[in-house]
């Protein structure tokens, strides 16, 4: 397997001519981390819109109770009557 340190070496003495001042010890994120950054949120952008949408469609109306308090389990006067 060839030696990467002298290829990569290489590379960043050439890309060191165009930057005015390179600091080895700052990291930027780049145009990777900003296209990441923009898939991230276009996928946050989609999750949300179809949120809202399926909550739109959600009916939050109870539906009435038709027990009466006789028979309901719920009811605790029920059990002291009977």
């Amino acid at each position: 397997m060839p030696d990467m340190s002298a290829s990569a070496s290489l590379a960043m003495t050439q890309l060191a001519t165009l930057a005015k001042e390179v600091d080895e010890d700052k990291v930027t994120p780049g145009v990777l981390g900003f296209i990441v950054f923009a898939v991230m949120a276009l996928a946050v952008w989609g999750l949300m819109k179809s949120m809202n949408r399926h909550m739109g469609r959600v009916d939050f109306k109870e539906a009435e109770e038709t027990e009466t308090p006789e028979t309901s389990s719920a009811d605790p006067k029920a059990k002291q009557r009977g």
